[in-house]
């Protein structure tokens, strides 16, 4: 395959990947000055702040099953199909969120309509991240799989800085007032032309290798889902787990911290916003350096030292956060994102798919991620909100949260080395688009 193609898949795939989560970061970038003032409307300021955060981890929680719906799609009809539905799914959710009518309007209808229009992006998000992964995995070559696939990695921090931009900037050019009526509403109905262009990107492209292979010699599953507990139960429960740490903690990082800077650190929104999309922009550059570098050390042992090194920062965070400081707190999330998320970030989705089979690949990798991001991360921020309640504003608790998370981790991807890598398949996969065998060394000698 030539590198034009390669750079093409590329940028489909990271595109796509960021428009998503653009979209899904939207609702998180103002849960906690809009949704809980506007939707979630209650005597208690506290009570609709954890509504607000509900809503955000209600979409995690149907993730799985949107995994299970595009995962069956993915590696039955192929990736490029099921990825234009995805992103056509989130665009017209998010679009509609930005049209709701409020509380004041309706009633108890707005914060139904709204968590209706969250489960449908849950469902969306919960089919694209697979098939973004593979679109890029399953065309790299075998010694670049790892930066391969730490490019659609990057539309999550690519998709954040979109999204807290956007609302940075019209919180400078609009008064309080307009943008609470509506100019919080502005980037969730803009969302639509970024759909646009997103699939205008995808329709060129063919069929992965791999997906082409099996459909070429049979071995495309009726039941995907069904086949992949069949065949790889370890894999599924070592992937949900190995997700706690990269998802729980970074939801800490970019969404608790604002309604907590705000509301306990007297610090700005916008310098909340500013301070994280600072962060995650250098994120954006620090993963595919990391993703590289997995290809030369290993992508095993990267996970596991940043998953160390965020049990080691739990307790520092909040001690430097806690000081009042603003430039501290942009410090301490420029640490918690910047240095020690990306080495776990980077090789997560790689890692997951060297994990399965190709002819479930899709749904196993889709199942593992989906299940451990709504077990860990769209309600860490609702646990550690509820944490800060029930001890008195302490925030130590959390901080324990943030190890639970990383000791859980660390123990599934330890486990890997006892779970045989799909590596044979990729290397023919890989044989196969080169016209000729490259040396297929055995799961033991990869790096998954």
């Amino acid at each position: 395959m030539d590198k034009k193609l390669r750079r093409k898949v590329l940028v489909a795939s990271l595109i796509g990947s960021s428009i998503e989560w653009f979209d899904f970061f939207l609702y998180a970038a103002v849960a906690t000055i809009v949704f809980n003032s506007q939707f979630f409307v209650t005597e208690d300021p506290v009570v609709s702040t954890l509504l607000a955060y509900f809503g955000l981890a209600l979409s995690f929680f149907i993730r799985p099953f949107g995994g299970v719906v595009f995962g069956h799609i993915g590696d039955r009809v192929g990736r490029k199909r099921t990825l234009i539905i995805t992103l056509s799914m989130m665009g017209v959710a998010t679009a509609c969120i930005g049209l709701l009518p409020t509380y004041a309007q309706i009633g108890i209808a707005a914060p139904l309509l709204l968590m209706l229009l969250r489960l449908i992006q849950g469902l969306g998000i919960g089919g694209e991240w697979g098939g973004a992964l593979l679109l890029a995995t399953e065309y790299a070559p075998k010694e670049q799989r790892g930066f391969f696939g730490s490019v659609p990695q990057m539309g999550i921090t690519i998709g954040l800085v979109l999204a807290y931009t956007s609302f940075f900037i019209l919180t400078g050019l609009l008064s309080d007032a307009a943008f609470a009526a509506w100019g919080w509403r502005i980037p969730f109905v803009m969302s639509l032309f970024l759909v646009g262009f997103g699939l205008w990107i995808r329709k060129d492209l063919d069929e992965t290798p791999a997906f082409q292979e099996a459909k070429k010699t049979q071995t495309v599953q009726k039941v995907p889902l069904v086949e992949t507990f069949k065949r790889h139960p370890k894999e599924v429960l070592i992937t949900s787990c190995a997700k706690f740490v990269e998802t729980g903690p970074f939801y800490i990082f970019t969404t608790f911290i604002v309604g907590y800077g705000t509301s306990q650190l007297d610090v700005s929104f916008e310098f909340m916003m500013i301070s994280i999309v600072i962060a995650a922009f250098l994120t954006t550059l620090m993963i595919p350096v990391m993703g590289r570098l997995s290809d030369r050390v290993g992508r095993r042992k990267m996970f596991l030292v940043g998953s160390a090194a965020m049990l080691v920062y739990a307790f520092p965070y909040f001690i430097i956060v806690n000081t009042h400081q603003p430039v501290l707190v942009i410090i301490a999330t420029l640490i918690g994102l910047t240095i020690i998320w990306p080495p776990i970030t980077a090789v997560l989705g790689t890692m997951f798919s060297e994990a399965f089979s190709r002819e479930v690949r899709y749904t196993g990798v889709t199942i593992g991620y989906q299940i451990g991001a709504a077990a860990a991360g769209g309600t860490a921020p609702l646990i550690a909100q509820f944490l800060m309640n029930q001890f008195n504003g302490s925030s130590v608790p959390v901080s324990l949260y943030i190890i639970m998370t990383a000791v859980v981790s660390m123990v599934a991807v330890w486990a890997i080395k006892g779970v045989q890598a799909q590596d044979l398949e990729y290397a023919r996969d890989e044989a196969a688009r080169s016209g000729h065998d490259d040396g297929v060394r055995p799961a033991s000698e990869t790096n998954a």
